[in-house]
């Protein structure tokens, strides 16, 4: 359970710290691949949020000094017309990590509960079909020895808004840009109530939610490294020191739909 309601907050440690504990979780995140290449295990990582909350960045730090041979990011485009006439999970099952693998999607099958339904890309009965079928679909992952990671990174109004125009200034970023993002702050309370509604129906045993706050970004990429280091079982020497921020990474509980703890 998170300490405090979600706050704008860009406060936190400074480069000199970031980059410290960035270098030991990069360190410590190469002995657990190792130990899920040397086991075979099978790792799935799910990164889900609003348009600019940082999903790219932090999937940068994960994988940057990972083996690229075991490690595979996956962020499709929009679905063309054979995708569309298949069963919505088809596309994505030739996509999931084989034995020694580790997948990251960079948004997911939960375009269909976050994306889609705001934009008017699919019907509510399409979504609500999507939201009866992904708990299975997920739980026969899981009982198949998948380990199954989900993050909602989570961005106040202002801050997205400052990202965004960030996006349009800086010619680094204008790859970045999309359709999308010109809408996104005008349906900034659609997203919230898509994403609230997800959350609710899709947390479940198997695939349980974890919440970011994200306003922060350093603060954001260290705590969930912490969280997936803590969340995959490996032999490597996981300190007290190295435990994730609750407050700024938690797993959702429906109480936080109505009490403060996401961003509104």
């Amino acid at each position: 359970m998170p300490k405090r309601a979600y706050t704008h907050d860009s406060s936190g440690m400074n480069k000199d710290e970031y980059r410290a504990h960035l270098h030991d979780l990069q360190i410590e995140l190469v002995a657990m691949q190792r130990h899920l290449i040397a086991g075979n295990h099978r790792l799935l990582i799910l990164l889900e949020g609003r348009d600019a909350a940082g999903k790219g960045g932090l999937i940068k730090r994960i994988t940057e000094h990972l083996s690229p041979r075991e490690t595979r990011v996956i962020a499709l485009g929009k679905p063309n017309a054979r995708d569309r006439g298949s069963w919505y999970f088809q596309r994505y099952v030739p996509h999931s990590p084989s034995a020694g693998e580790c997948v990251i999607f960079n948004r997911s099958w939960y375009n269909r509960a976050g994306v889609e339904p705001v934009m008017g890309f699919c019907t509510r009965e399409e979504r609500d079909s999507f939201l009866d079928q992904v708990v299975p679909f997920e739980r026969m992952q899981v009982e198949a020895g998948t380990t199954l990671l989900k993050y909602y990174l989570d961005i106040s109004r202002e801050e997205q808004a400052a990202r965004l125009e960030a996006r349009q200034s800086d010619p680094l970023k204008t790859w970045k840009t999309s359709p999308i993002d010109a809408v996104a702050l005008q349906k900034y309370d659609a997203y919230t109530v898509a994403r609230d509604h997800m959350l609710q129906c899709s947390d479940h045993e198997h695939g349980r939610w974890g919440i970011v706050r994200a306003d922060n970004k350093h603060e954001a990429r260290i705590n969930v490294i912490r969280d997936i280091l803590r969340s995959v079982p490996h032999p490597g020497p996981i300190r007290e020191d190295q435990a994730s921020d609750r407050d700024i990474v938690f797993r959702f509980r429906p109480n936080m739909l109505t009490n403060g703890s996401l961003a509104r």
